[in-house]
């Protein structure tokens, strides 16, 4: 069977694509920050069949990092890393004049140097397999100027123009960057609190990956909603 580490797992966009794959028949190895939701997400979507390792920590530990690889190495090797961990740089958003320089950092280390610490770290699994593949969970943010987003745009930008250099010097793997569009997801509410505005479910854009996965296109950065209408 196939594997795949996902950050980020217990909720949202990671958990639904958890069980997309699930139901595919992949084995997962899940993170994410909160012992008892990961647990519970994990013990759902091991109902499909699948081996389901659930390791909650977070991502930016080195040794964390290291486990998810050693979970999967377990488990057969490692075909798809889904780097979907983020975090915000400050909760709500704020205009930059009010960023703290703490946040800007929190949100490059998760977003950034911890979803290439887990490239570097899982490189060997990813170049042995016959289809490894890396998707960075990007952001329309990462390419449009919206206020009181600087820092997490910025954050989501510097991951975009990471897997572009990891594609060009992996010519053996696919790298995807993808932007899923609006969601209704906890990273929003905890964004944008007053925002009550109806937004799409998490699950409703796992299409869009999965048709990346089906159809193999090559490396680059892809937005959801433009592999939604050209199904």
């Amino acid at each position: 069977m196939p594997v795949a580490i996902i950050t980020g797992a217990s909720k949202g966009l990671g958990r639904a694509l958890g069980a997309a794959l699930a139901e595919r028949g992949w084995d997962l190895v899940l993170d994410a920050r909160t012992a008892p939701v990961l647990a519970e997400t994990a013990e759902k979507l091991a109902g499909h069949g699948t081996r389901v390792e659930a390791l909650p920590g977070d991502v930016t530990d080195a040794g964390h990092r290291a486990a998810l690889v050693r979970a999967a190495r377990r488990l057969g090797g490692l075909d798809l890393l889904v780097s979907n961990a983020s975090a915000l740089g400050a909760q709500p958003l704020v205009r930059l004049e009010e960023l703290p320089p703490d946040g800007l950092r929190r949100a490059l280390e998760v977003n950034v140097v911890a979803a290439l610490g887990l490239v570097q770290e899982a490189l060997p699994l990813l170049r042995a397999s016959q289809a490894g593949t890396v998707v960075a969970v990007s952001s329309d943010a990462a390419a449009e100027a919206y206020e009181t987003w600087g820092g997490y745009g910025a954050s989501k930008a510097a991951l975009d123009h990471l897997a572009a250099v990891l594609a060009a010097e992996e010519p053996g793997l696919r790298v995807w960057a993808v932007d899923p569009g609006d969601m209704a997801t906890d990273l929003y509410t905890a964004a944008v609190p007053d925002d009550g505005g109806p937004r799409p479910a998490p699950e409703s854009v796992v299409p869009a990956f999965l048709r990346l996965l089906d159809r193999r296109p090559a490396s680059g950065r892809y937005g959801a909603s433009s592999l939604l209408e050209t199904r």
